[in-house]
């Protein structure tokens, strides 16, 4: 029985989404942050090694990752559905997202969010080096959705999935103004819309009103 592990308001919105996209039956366990801490409960945390969201267990198999969970959702239970194949031309173009979301976009907003916490002066160095790296995150992003309905081309994929995560509920913890970029914010829009996507949010995060303008 595949089982999703979902701490409140993290990255495991996404393996949520993910198998509601993919019509899958799962069982989902939802655990609470420590109000204080805003930590993983210990619960959370003794499910792997890492202690950290998100957390799948598929009978013997405990996956930690968000990347590689999604993955291997996608390889094991998608049958070709929200992939890109190798020989299709926007394969590489898919691999880019899949791996843009954490690798850069997440990376920089968490950058973001302790640079902030830090409280340098408006001036500093590493205040404007964090906010230019930022900007341009974003704009890769916009750039790449004037062209394309959804991240990969015209389809919704699992690139779309790891990355929706980072240009919304990542901005409940660092605020950042999307009203620059317009093409980001026509996609989330559609995003809003899709079934799947609110089913995912009502059972992840149901007091949670989704950052989606």
């Amino acid at each position: 029985m595949l089982t999703v592990h979902h701490l409140g308001r993290s990255q495991s919105e996404r393996v949520v989404w993910l198998c509601e996209e993919l019509g899958l039956e799962y069982d989902l366990k939802r655990y609470e942050r420590d109000p204080i801490t805003f930590l993983a409960p210990p619960a959370y945390k003794a499910l792997h090694p890492m202690g950290t969201a998100p957390v799948i267990t598929d009978d013997k198999l405990v996956l930690a990752e968000s990347g590689a969970i999604v993955q291997y959702l996608v390889a094991r239970y998608g049958e070709g559905r929200l992939q890109v194949p190798p020989e299709h031309a926007d394969f590489a173009n898919y691999l880019f997202w899949m791996h843009f979301a954490n690798g850069s976009l997440q990376a920089v907003l968490h950058r973001c969010l302790v640079v902030r916490r830090l409280k340098l002066a408006p001036d500093h160095p590493t205040l404007l080096a964090t906010r230019e790296r930022v900007e341009r995150a974003l704009k890769t992003v916009d750039a790449g959705l004037a062209a394309h309905r959804y991240l990969a081309g015209s389809e919704f994929t699992a690139a779309d999935v790891m990355t929706v995560f980072c240009l919304t509920t990542m901005r409940s913890f660092v605020s950042v103004d999307l009203t620059p970029y317009p093409n980001v914010v026509g996609y989330l829009g559609r995003i809003g819309k899709r079934e799947g996507y609110r089913r995912a949010m009502r059972k992840s995060d149901p007091e949670m009103t989704p950052l989606l303008t």
